[in-house]
């Protein structure tokens, strides 16, 4: 895998060719490995592969910000993930481990993983019958040449064909109009009952020549088309490029005629385009026309549905019997200190930082769990977790598994321990028994040849076995079985596939979302619950893969008792839903060493691990065994203990917290490690660190990594003088005129915040209303309105600035302008921007009273998008927001791409009403990350001199409740310092 040398330093894998063509995704990807530097090659020949495929450095640099970037203009939180690194070379003539010197295993055809999580109203799932003569309607973009490589490209062996075929399979994203179509769905949701949408289908594989027959078919009826009423980017699309071409951000829909009308005012509102291509028919019949196809040409289409989508051919796959693999043991010639610092800085294992502060995760308002844990906000979560609403804690979490390595060795077993293993990510939740949770099942596969074939036959078999006997449902699942890529360097064809991989994602319901155990530590005692019966087997480990020894490590890990791993989950959410446990972390990649480490880096405290006498102090360490090491306040350890040894398992302790961050492995009387807690921090923090100098501002990077392991640091919590937990939630003061008095949420295309801004005033006794720049601009006003919030989010996608295409749509529009004026200047009326929106106001200061000494803002000094839990101050000043607040130092959501703010002069700084800034408890944090966006004296929020207005970059009303809050004092364990300040500005109205 990717990994450093002791001179700190990533080499990318170019010179050896090896890399892969990056795929969009969102949650998670695995690409081929980068050489560890002063180690040997791990093939000869130094072939190499076409120059055009991505190398994997440029991949780990550039695929997840494609990614976060669409996910953060699309609105949606990236709160779980996996990153996995792997390629390994077998010895000429290694018929056993089944390759070749020039046959290789790795991720030349990465994975990216996407997935979601949420909820959805049972009324809204099922599609309706389509009557005849409703309209068959395109939502979204036009239709363009992409996606034309189809199947046959995208599936197809990578750079074994046609380079131009290969290219007509890239999907082009587009998070602007994905969002707009996202808002008229959605608001046709909100009808009920009354949803104009009959029935749904997403545009993807395909194109419209799959959506809209499967849309048709699904609802009982058939279809006439018109080919040259799709809306195309191109007038020069053929009929087969129309009707095949997967442009995304697109759906086709039904919508009975009478509701065209008010869907048509729907998408206007939301200014998404739609057209309108045919009408449904009852006679179960496709035609697609052409009308400009000249004369007598026949329709491109015409054909029964049930021809189309009938009961088409099974694919067939040979299977034969696969040999089985003996694996051969090898012996590490090296220390525990050696070991820990090769596998410390493995990405598999390694601090993911830089790939989760570039993913907006508090988007929406209703995160409760995200990757990053504790004080020191390390990412090191097992689990992800939602709310339901902003008024109940329910929710939803999901978790991912993945064991690759182990399939080279057997492929059963790889494919177990995924699914175990997302089961065990998934327990810190607290989602009940084992039996409320579900499983996705992603599978990506090298097929094409029989033993491939059977192997992932074999898979199949052995995971869905597993779930069964453990109780778990898999209702839903994809497949990648081209995962192979061939090329030839001179005369030898050199062949690199992946391994046989199983992505397993568990989703579940939570009853509490506070109740989700953490890494972080508490009181007590670490132990650990073995369900691997003590044999620890090192097959497939990290410890091997860093040693370049992945076929070298013995027997492999294996569920091998689908009731033990039952009644450890069930145990131990009974134990956790009784208050038992402090803490939590499951063993996988790394194993026990790994997961203390984590927990100890998570807490910044220091630990002393005992390793049992008669075993193998490497293989106790590192072995990657299903398990987990879990935290026991002395109160309560005869009682877990019991409750564990009843359910089959014994509990073992491992370890035990000191104050001191000094991190000491014995064994016996013999120490076999005592190094401080910041060296081995450090190292597991290097390769995020060098990651981020190749792809950030280096000088950022070098601040960030410099205080991984300071002294001091972490997110406290000082509330001002008579500011306390019980007024986080106190209702407005008694003796109010005004019943619900009515704030407009405003929003403009690519605004995604509005939703939290809403539940925000109205928990505070307000009446909020949803008003577009559509509204606007089409006559509407803000008279009948006290208070004005403009929302977050990524208004034209920023591509002008950020806030500023959207300012200029109001000061250039002089009915608009005036609105917006008459607003500012009514004394009764109050304003607040956040983030998009404090970025729009500032723009307007010249109609804004009070606000000349604005800045405007840029990008962040770091250049990348900061998503954040950061420290702030408030100051003290005239704002209305904060009255009885001032003081306070508060950890808050920060989710921006361009937040420095800019003076034209000192003097403009000087005389700005700074009404909120980073902070340390020093004062004003200057440096990175403490201070993301990179203001001079950590300003991210001003206010005008009156009060009225204010506007802030980082996000408030994502924090209403604690729970929203990855880290926060024990003693909040409801309503959060934020909601204050809404409550605040209802009784500023009276």
């Amino acid at each position: 895998g990717a990994a450093t040398g002791s001179g700190g330093e990533i080499r990318d894998a170019a010179a050896t060719g090896r890399g892969a063509r990056p795929k969009a995704g969102l949650v998670g990807f695995s690409v081929s490995h980068l050489r560890i530097p002063g180690h040997r090659r791990p093939w000869e020949g130094a072939a190499r592969s076409p120059a055009r495929i991505a190398t994997p450095l440029a991949i780990m640099l550039e695929a997840p910000l494609g990614a976060a970037a669409f996910n953060n203009e699309f609105g949606r939180p990236c709160i779980g993930g996996y990153f996995r690194t792997f390629e390994w070379w077998g010895a000429a003539g290694d018929s056993a481990a089944g390759v070749t010197a020039s046959r290789g295993r790795g991720y030349h055809k990465p994975i990216m993983l996407a997935g979601g999580i949420g909820a959805i109203a049972e009324t809204q799932v099922q599609k309706r019958a389509i009557p005849a003569g409703s309209a068959i309607i395109v939502l979204g973009g036009p239709a363009m040449r992409i996606g034309l490589g189809g199947g046959s490209a995208s599936s197809g062996r990578a750079a074994a064909g046609d380079e131009q075929r290969d290219f007509a399979s890239v999907q082009r994203g587009n998070p602007e109009m994905q969002r707009r179509c996202q808002e008229v769905i959605a608001r046709c949701a909100d009808a009920g009952d009354a949803n104009p949408i009959l029935a749904i289908h997403d545009v993807g594989a395909g194109g419209l020549s799959n959506a809209v027959p499967e849309l048709l078919h699904g609802g009982g009826a058939g279809g006439v088309i018109q080919l040259r009423d799709i809306a195309s980017g191109d007038p020069a699309l053929s009929p087969m490029e129309l009707w095949c071409n997967e442009a995304q951000e697109r759906y086709v829909l039904a919508v009975a005629a009478v509701d065209v009308p008010r869907f048509a005012a729907v998408c206007a509102r939301e200014r998404c385009p739609f057209c309108v291509i045919g009408a449904a028919t009852g006679d179960g019949r496709l035609l697609v026309d052409d009308r400009d196809a000249p004369p007598p040409a026949p329709p491109p289409v015409d054909l029964p549905l049930d021809f189309l989508l009938g009961k088409l051919p099974r694919m067939a796959r040979r299977y034969v019997a696969r040999p089985a693999v003996a694996p051969s043991s090898t012996v590490i010639h090296d220390d525990i200190a050696g070991m820990l610092d090769r596998v410390l800085r493995l990405p598999a294992v390694a601090d993911k930082t830089f790939l989760v502060t570039i993913g907006d995760r508090s988007v929406g308002g209703l995160v409760c769990r995200d990757q990053m844990v504790g004080r020191f906000q390390v990412p090191v979560a097992d689990v992800a977790v939602t709310a339901a609403g902003f008024d109940n804690w329910h929710g939803e979490a999901a978790a991912v598994g993945e064991r690759p390595a182990l399939a080279l060795t057997n492929a059963e077993a790889g494919g177990r321990m995924a699914a175990a293993e997302a089961l065990t990510n998934i327990a810190a939740a607290d989602c009940g028994t084992v039996d409320t949770v579900k499983l996705s099942a992603n599978w990506m596969a090298a097929c094409g040849d029989a033993e491939e074939d059977s192997a992932l036959r074999d898979t199949v078999r052995a995971v869905t076995a597993l779930c069964r006997e453990i109780g778990v449902a898999i209702p839903v699942g994809k497949d990648s079985l081209s995962m192979r890529t061939r090329w030839r360097d001179g005369g030898t064809e050199v062949e690199l596939s992946a391994p046989l991989s199983l992505v397993a994602t568990a989703f579940a319901a939570v009853d509490d979302v506070r109740a989700t155990l953490t890494p972080a530590l508490g009181d007590g005692a670490l132990f650990l619950a073995d369900l691997g019966g003590g044999r620890n087997r090192l097959g497939g480990s990290a410890l091997m893969q860093v040693y370049e020894k992945v076929d070298r490590g013995g027997a492999v890990p294996d569920c091998d008792d689908a009731q033990l791993l039952r009644e450890f989950f069930n145990t131990l959410r009974a134990c956790a839903g009784d208050s038992l446990l402090a803490a939590y972390h499951d063993r996988s990649d790394g194993g026990a060493a790994v997961a203390l480490l984590e927990m100890a880096f998570a807490s910044g405290c220091g630990l002393e691990i005992q390793v049992p006498e008669a075993v193998d102090a490497a293989a106790f360490l590192f072995n990657e065994e299903l398990g987990a090491a879990v935290q026991v306040a002395a109160p309560h350890v005869e009682e877990v203990n019991r409750r564990f040894m009843r359910a089959g398992l014994s509990l073992a302790q491992i370890a035990e917290r000191k104050n001191t961050p000094q991190i000491k492995i014995r064994q016996g009387g013999k120490i076999l490690l005592d190094k401080p807690l910041g060296d081995l921090r450090r190292a597991w923090s290097e390769t995020s660190w060098l990651m981020q100098k190749l792809r950030d501002n280096p000088q950022c990077a070098d601040e960030s990594y410099a205080k991984v392991a300071g002294p001091g640091g972490g997110l406290f919590a000082e509330l001002a003088p008579g500011f306390t937990p019980d007024t986080f939630a106190a209702p407005p003061a008694p003796g109010l005129t005004l019943a619900k008095p009515k704030v407009a949420v405003l929003r403009e295309v690519g605004v995604n915040g509005q939703v939290e801004m809403a539940a925000a005033f109205d928990r505070a006794g307000f009446c909020a209303v949803d008003v577009t720049m559509s509204d606007l601009r089409g006559g509407g006003d803000l008279r009948g309105c006290h208070g004005l919030a403009v929302c977050g989010g990524f208004s034209y996608g920023d591509v002008l600035g950020g806030g500023l295409g959207w300012a200029k749509s109001i000061l250039f529009n002089p009915a608009v302008r005036d609105c917006f004026a008459e607003f500012f200047r009514r004394d009764e009326t109050f304003t607040l921007g956040v983030c998009n929106g404090c970025q729009m106001l500032a723009a307007l200061r010249e109609i804004i009273p009070g606000a000349r000494h604005w800045p405007r803002f840029a990008a962040n000094r770091s250049g990348r998008f900061e998503s954040r839990l950061a420290m702030v101050e408030i100051m003290p000043g005239p704002s209305l927001f904060f009255r009885g607040m001032a003081g306070s130092k508060l950890p808050i959501p920060a989710a921006h791409g361009e937040g420095r703010a800019i003076f034209s002069s000192p003097e403009q700084q000087r005389a700005l009403a700074v009404a909120l800034r980073y902070a340390t408890r020093a004062g004003a944090a200057e440096t990175y990350p403490e201070n993301p966006g990179g203001t001079p004296g950590g300003i991210c929020g001003a206010t005008t001199a009156d009060g009225r207005a204010t506007i802030l970059m980082p996000h408030p009303e994502r924090a209403l409740r604690a729970a929203n809050l990855s880290w926060h004092p024990p003693q909040w364990n409801g309503a959060s310092p934020w909601r204050r300040m809404f409550t605040n500005a209802r009784e500023w109205v009276g």
